[in-house]
């Protein structure tokens, strides 16, 4: 029975500068001959693609947190979307505090993303653009509304204000959705993101645990949205640079941060135990 080893990209497996060294590609593609290999993210399915080029997955993707799980090959294997009149919910609510969701949705035709912006943006906003100027599923409306194939909503911000609208959000919404406040470590700001009640990294380690018969699942994560794949985990691996009350729910932190091929250095360390 083979194992399962499902990795965070942004600042677990990737480097902050988005890259991935050579001995981490070589380390985690020799270890697909052992276990399965995997992978869950915010991400949506062509920003990882771009960052994965050269990388061995074995496993379904988990993507934006869950909402989406596909194959590499582009295959949608399941989806989770938010309920169109909570989305345009949270929109209004939003918009009474002045603050204005990035929308990711799925196109009408196959696995064609869009990526939603407001034209009202705030410095973290454009900050965050900034990395997508060169994408072209990129969107931008003047007013903002559901279409009923909404994946998340993600604010961007600073703190106070991101934590105000949440407050509001539970106190109209309660339990409909799952909301998730956490630093954003790119640029310095929070994000809040948005999702129907079961889109989480363990629904999707659920739903890619039923493709296998193996059932000792190893993770590595390093922010508050791995929480719930922490909890499902036979071993849950922090990197060194993780949020601290990740770091608390870890069976291991590592010595040894996302610059420092953390997971990587794990694996070989760990290379008996796979067989």
């Amino acid at each position: 029975m083979k194992k399962i080893f499902i990795t965070d990209l942004d600042h677990t497996f990737l480097r902050t500068d988005l890259s991935l060294s050579a001995y981490t590609k070589s380390i985690w593609n020799h270890r697909h001959k052992e276990a399965v290999m995997g992978i869950a993210t915010a991400r949506t399915y062509k920003k990882t693609m771009q960052f994965l080029e050269g990388v061995r997955i074995d496993a379904p993707m988990i993507l934006l947190d869950g909402a989406l799980i596909a194959t590499v090959q582009g295959e949608i294997l399941h989806t989770c979307f938010m309920v169109q009149e909570l989305s345009d919910e949270v929109i209004a609510i939003g918009g009474r505090l002045g603050i204005w969701p990035f929308i990711l949705a799925l196109g009408k035709q196959g696995l064609h993303e869009r990526f939603i912006y407001p034209k009202i943006l705030n410095d973290d906003q454009r900050a965050v653009l900034r990395h997508y100027d060169a994408d072209d599923h990129l969107e931008c409306h003047d007013a903002l509304r559901a279409g009923g194939s909404e994946f998340k909503l993600v604010y961007m911000g600073q703190e106070a204000p991101l934590r105000a609208l949440e407050a509001e959000l539970k106190a109209h919404l309660g339990d409909a959705l799952r909301m998730t406040l956490a630093p954003e470590a790119y640029n310095g700001c929070y994000f809040l993101a948005v999702l129907p009640p079961n889109a989480d990294k363990a629904h999707g380690i659920a739903h890619v645990l039923q493709h296998y018969d193996a059932r000792h699942l190893s993770v590595f994560g390093d922010n508050l949205n791995d929480l719930g794949m922490f909890a499902y985990a036979d071993v849950a691996v922090a990197v060194a640079n993780a949020h601290e009350e990740l770091k608390r729910r870890a069976h291991v932190v590592l010595e040894h941060t996302n610059d420092e091929d953390a997971v990587a250095r794990y694996l070989e360390e760990h290379a008996h135990a796979y067989m």
